[in-house]
């Protein structure tokens, strides 16, 4: 299936500093920015819309267990494949960016192998990036 025949999401995050949010989702990232305005800012996040909010108030993070790790709930992010998930890994450690679970493989030898990795972005918004060893594993039961 085309990019152009996928139905692209929206997604809008709660943000505390909109110049910090430029810089993560911008720079460290490497989104492109589109629209904007006072209060919000619109971002290219691999087709789909993403935007953020300014909204200063943050409720307190819930974690859940996978695989041996505390999973930050609610979190976002993009399957990518293997090598695009490799160099945003190291994109990020370039930028020293401080992950909440480290890149590594989870579920190895599994059905659904996959690379994930979690960080948060300025506001705390928690992503999560993975790659699946098997792309038709995606939604393996």
């Amino acid at each position: 299936m085309s990019t152009s025949t996928i139905p692209r999401f929206h997604l809008a995050v709660p943000v505390d500093d909109l110049d910090a949010a430029r810089h993560f989702y911008g720079e460290v990232l490497g989104l492109s920015q589109g629209r904007s305005a006072d209060t919000w800012v619109d971002w290219n996040l691999h087709g789909h819309q993403f935007v953020t909010h300014l909204a200063p108030a943050r409720a307190e993070r819930i974690h859940n267990p996978v695989d041996g790790h505390d999973v930050p709930v609610p979190h976002f992010g993009l399957l990518l494949t293997v090598p695009e998930f490799h160099r945003l890994a190291e994109r990020l450690r370039a930028a020293g960016t401080e992950f909440v679970i480290s890149p590594y493989l989870r579920f190895e030898g599994q059905p659904g192998e996959q690379w994930t990795m979690f960080l948060l972005d300025p506001a705390g918004n928690a992503l999560e990036f993975k790659a699946f060893a098997d792309d038709s594993q995606v939604f393996a039961t």
